[in-house]
């Protein structure tokens, strides 16, 4: 069993280097084969990982290989942990990541690029896989990294425009900020403990006591929410994200509603335990979240691109997950984390089969009346719009609403920032499906010309 699971962050990263060597050779056929299928088998091995950890002692298992690094005293083993977190952010990674394979075959169809865009793919599942698998700070810091490279690699991957390689460079730049706190904190917390193996570090956190005042444990979990304020693009790190529409929309689904973006709230819940202990950076933490849900939602408002809505619209769903964690909600942040990486990815994917329909247009004002010429398209997207609004009994509800409860009991001025931005957020997805989908169109010739997306489109809209 433990030999397979070694496969489950290897499969995508094959599949990168087939595709990426050999992908002009094999023909579209076999890059989809080839891609899709790596990914696919991936998904398969992370539910054959949870029943696996489920039965395993205290839901916990570790695959530990040889060291790593090995200087001095620092020692940190190439090893991989499957929990309830980890086996959860897998099933995310990989199944959504199936789906949006799936959506590319059909989206990216004409491009000519088709097989260096599926070897980023890939190289972006394996990237991700190894944060949320790895068993140490180091190696969660190599897939951290990665997925910035490939991140940067996606937003620019139409190099011949002005404005992509512009955009990936932004990204770039903005997350090697955020990267610098989370070196610094994990040099703290090695010089402080002696290991950056979470295992260990987590056993003699254990041991401790809350710091009532600013202390070494303090300064070290605000340089790693530094790194997730970055990578999860928070105030005032947010600027970046927007931006990054810039990419082929399939990357906006995967990268920036349902994975990549969710690092930071992944590290912070990894090491729940060394936050608890820190009580001033819980309260940063909540501060900054609920500062970045309202602000990014009165953005959104005011947007004309449809992915720049929904951009503006993860920036302010991921301060939703930040304000959960500051005021002691890791399971409601991460259940948030969860149920938006399901609703965003439709919802991003919904817009683009509409700018598929439209040949490439994103202006919301040029749209209209799309409802019957996309009927698939709106029934999917209307599911993700009322889930991210939070109306029961669809998921956003009761993630949403536990976070904003939590948030009550910490402090009325938290929850009412919370509440605002949730107005905000019902308005501007009600606006962009008002302004898609019903009254006239107001561009005739696009009308005229608009189809449903082929089946290797609307298929994962459905299933999702």
């Amino acid at each position: 069993m433990q030999t397979v699971l070694w496969l489950l962050p290897l499969l995508p990263f094959v599949g990168f280097l087939v595709v990426g060597l050999f992908g002009r050779r094999l023909g579209r056929l076999g890059v989809t084969s080839v891609a899709v299928g790596s990914v696919a088998l991936a998904f398969v091995l992370s539910l054959v990982a949870l029943v696996a950890m489920r039965h395993a002692p205290a839901q916990r298992l570790e695959l530990v290989g040889p060291d790593w690094m090995a200087v001095d005293t620092l020692r940190v083993p190439f090893g991989l942990v499957f929990d309830p977190l980890s086996t959860a952010m897998a099933l995310v990674v990989t199944g959504i990541g199936t789906l949006i394979h799936l959506y590319s075959v059909g989206y990216m169809h004409e491009d000519e690029g088709y097989p260096r865009f599926f070897a980023y793919l890939n190289l972006f599942v394996f990237f991700m896989l190894l944060l949320v698998l790895g068993s140490s700070l180091p190696l969660l810091f190599v897939g951290w990294e990665g997925v910035g490279l490939c991140s940067y690699l996606l937003i620019g991957y139409h190099f011949r425009t002005d404005f992509a390689p512009t955009a990936g460079l932004k990204a770039f730049l903005t997350n090697r900020i955020g990267d610098l706190g989370m070196v610094v904190g994990m040099m703290v917390l090695f010089a402080h403990f002696g290991t950056l193996t979470m295992g260990e570090l987590l056993l003699k956190v254990g041991k401790l006591h809350p710091e009532t005042t600013f202390g070494v444990l303090t300064f070290a979990t605000l340089m790693l929410f530094l790194g997730a304020t970055g990578k999860s693009a928070q105030l005032p790190l947010y600027v970046w994200l927007p931006d990054a529409m810039a990419g082929p929309t399939p990357v906006s689904a995967l990268i920036h509603a349902a994975t990549m973006v969710t690092a930071g709230i992944f590290l912070v819940c990894r090491l729940a335990p060394l936050f608890e202990l820190t009580p001033i950076t819980l309260t940063v933490i909540a501060w900054v979240g609920a500062a970045t849900a309202l602000f990014a939602a009165t953005i959104g408002v005011c947007q004309r691109d449809i992915k720049k809505v929904l951009a503006y619209s993860t920036v302010s769903q991921l301060g939703y997950m930040f304000l959960g964690l500051g005021v002691g909600g890791f399971a409601a942040g991460f259940f948030h984390v969860f149920t938006h990486a399901w609703f965003k990815a439709l919802l991003f994917l919904g817009a683009g089969s509409v700018i598929h329909a439209l040949h490439h247009e994103q202006d919301l004002f040029k749209m209209g009346g799309l409802r019957t010429k996309l009927p698939v398209t709106f029934g999917t997207m209307l599911v993700g719009t009322l889930a991210i609004m939070g109306l029961p009994p669809f998921a956003g509800f009761f993630s949403k609403d536990e976070i904003l409860y939590l948030a009550f009991l910490k402090s009325p001025a938290l929850w009412a920032m919370g509440i605002l931005g949730a107005c905000f957020t019902s308005f501007y997805m009600g606006r962009l499906m008002a302004l898609a989908f019903w009254g006239e169109p107001r561009d005739p010739h696009a009308f005229e010309h608009a189809h449903e997306s082929p089946r290797t489109m609307t298929l994962p809209l459905v299933i999702l």
